[in-house]
């Protein structure tokens, strides 16, 4: 019976230093281009690097832009740091480098 709750309560720290997160708000540029020759977004976070297994959330930015234009904006973005475990993870399984854009989403 002890030894059941030793291997539950392993597991429920192993998990909260896999989920723990550091979060940060920092400012940040987004360049949107919408034109027969690009079609991007792309932010540029203010003095930070993004590490394997970070997520960044940017705030106040149209999800859309009409065709044929370009378009900055001068934002604010959210960075959650993995933990030092969670990192390990992302980088032992992650295969390739493209697999970092499955994370990338553009809601509207």
């Amino acid at each position: 019976m002890m030894g059941w709750m030793v291997g539950g309560v392993l597991a429920v720290l192993a998990s909260l230093w896999y989920f723990a997160t550091r979060r940060s708000d920092v400012r940040c540029t987004v360049d949107l281009e919408a034109t027969h020759d690009h079609f991007h977004a792309h932010v540029d976070l203010d003095g930070v690097n993004v590490d394997p297994g970070d997520s960044v959330l940017v705030h106040n930015t149209p999800s859309r832009i009409p065709f044929g234009t370009v378009e900055t904006f001068e934002s604010t973005a959210t960075v959650y740091r993995a933990s030092w475990f969670k990192r390990q993870m992302v980088r032992l399984f992650g295969s390739t480098e493209i697999s970092a854009l499955y994370e990338v989403g553009f809601e509207g």
